[in-house]
């Protein structure tokens, strides 16, 4: 690709946004057949399929999603561009992209990120949730600031880039109000037999959880497993199981999911890493964050 043309760059971005090609041809005054065929030159000027069709509705592909992303800074910056010509004052803030692993509990996110929100320059936050493995690919090509993760990047994962241990804290066993005080009594061997809501085998904590389950010769009643950490929690909350989150939330999640601590697992330990590609971190907010962090856990 020797040059882009905006205008299909643009139509592009439309087409994203409504995720519809019938609407965006609306919106942008266009036939769909002239909308389908810029979108295809745009297409064959990348080299890469940029949609892919489900039904009526247009997916980006993941080249899609980096031209997205893109697409979105490039027309900001645009916006901004016209009203200062127009004499509107443009606040400038700074912008931090950071890519969150699908596992990490979002309370525990907000807590980590709230920080960049209180230092001096403004900062406009986009998180991107994902896999680690295709997070860290967007981090080598410098699409983020920073990761953020439950688990660091390993010695054989083909990306260079460094890991900033944010702090570590013990995990806590929660529950509604009749099943806390069910198995509160005798913890943590009630567990035996306990109705249990667990992340997939994949996630470090569940690895962590299997092999302190193995170590005090307990074996819970998995009923559910999930990917993602909050949708555990909205079952524990309407009382399918007993669920574990980070000690260092426990009162967030009380309060949010009416539910009730049973005990405290303090062998098995959440660890949450901020990884990037400078050795020493640089940005304003990345260092908020990094600083405050280490404060709260140390707590």
């Amino acid at each position: 690709m020797d040059w882009l043309n905006y205008h299909h760059l643009l139509y592009f971005y439309t087409v994203a946004k409504h995720g519809n090609m019938t609407q965006a041809a609306e919106h942008l005054h266009l036939s769909q057949p002239t909308l389908s065929s810029q979108i295809k030159k745009l297409e064959t000027s990348v080299g890469q399929k940029l949609f892919s069709r489900t039904g009526r509705t247009m997916v980006l592909t993941e080249t899609g999603q980096t031209v997205f992303r893109y697409a979105d800074e490039i027309f900001s910056i645009g916006k901004e561009l016209s009203e200062v010509l127009k004499g509107k004052a443009s606040k400038s803030r700074r912008r931090l992209i950071v890519g969150v692993t699908d596992v990490l509990p979002k309370l525990i996110v907000y807590e980590l990120l709230k920080p960049a929100m209180s230092i001096e320059d403004e900062v406009q936050i986009q998180c991107f949730e994902g896999k680690l493995q295709d997070l860290l690919a967007e981090l080598a090509l410098h699409r983020f600031d920073l990761v953020l993760a439950d688990s660091p990047l390993t010695p054989d994962a083909n990306v260079r880039a460094y890991n900033h241990l944010l702090g570590e804290c013990d995990a806590t066993v929660f529950g509604t109000k009749e099943l806390a005080q069910k198995y509160k009594k005798n913890f943590p061997k009630s567990l035996s037999d306990a109705p249990m809501l667990l992340p997939l085998q994949s996630t470090t904590l569940r690895r962590q959880l299997e092999q302190w389950f193995d170590t005090h010769e307990i074996m819970p009643d998995v009923v559910h497993e999930f990917e993602d950490s909050a949708v555990i929690k909205i079952f524990g909350q309407a009382g399918h199981g007993l669920f574990v989150a980070p000690s260092v939330i426990e009162k967030d999640v009380c309060q949010r999911y009416s539910v009730e601590i049973v005990g405290k697992l303090t062998e098995v330990k959440e660890r949450f890493y901020a990884i990037s590609v400078e050795r020493r971190l640089k940005h304003p907010a990345v260092l908020a964050i990094s600083k405050a962090a280490k404060n709260r856990f140390e707590e």
